[in-house]
């Protein structure tokens, strides 16, 4: 329950500064044209962020050969377990 708490109050303020830039009339013109697309480049950033990871994660996915090892082995007893019960393979 508190990272929900704590999401919602980032994104309250983060909220309210984008309506705070949206109000003010003393930007410049350069600046004042993006200030409404901030959210879209949020969501977009955000997920850039997220394939990086996620491809980051795939990059370095750690290889265990000790469990590697445990797991052939229990797919042999399986593999027994359903052949006493007459499933063939």
């Amino acid at each position: 329950m508190k990272q929900v708490i704590k999401l919602g109050a980032i994104a309250v303020l983060v909220t309210a500064l984008w309506l705070s830039l949206l109000l003010r009339s003393d930007l410049p013109d350069r600046v004042a044209k993006f200030v409404p697309y901030l959210p879209i480049l949020a969501i977009f950033a955000l997920g850039c962020y997220g394939v990086v990871m996620v491809a980051y994660g795939l990059l370095v996915f750690p290889s265990c050969p000790k469990e590697a090892i445990l797991l052939q082995q229990d797919i042999i007893e399986a593999k027994d377990f359903l052949e006493k019960k007459g499933i063939v393979f």
